[in-house]
């Protein structure tokens, strides 16, 4: 089903929800068009944590972990 067709069988089956329904259904609504996460800038913290990290790789790479290996 094409997003408009969806968007208008949705917004008719709203329009023929009894009052109660429609204080029930506000809440869900409002958790579905919030953005599902935000990405924020880091802190100085965590770039000095990173920055730490970074030099322990330069150090010694093979005391790390590789991502692929994690299952």
């Amino acid at each position: 089903m094409q997003t408009a067709a969806l968007r208008k069988e949705l917004q008719s089956r709203i329009d023929a929800m009894p009052e109660h329904s429609l204080y029930a259904l506000e809440p869900l609504i409002t958790i579905l068009t919030e953005p599902l996460f935000t990405i924020e800038s880091a802190s100085a913290d965590e770039i000095a944590m990173i920055d730490e990290r970074m030099k322990d790789y330069e150090k010694d790479p093979s005391s790390f972990v590789p991502l692929e290996s994690i299952q």
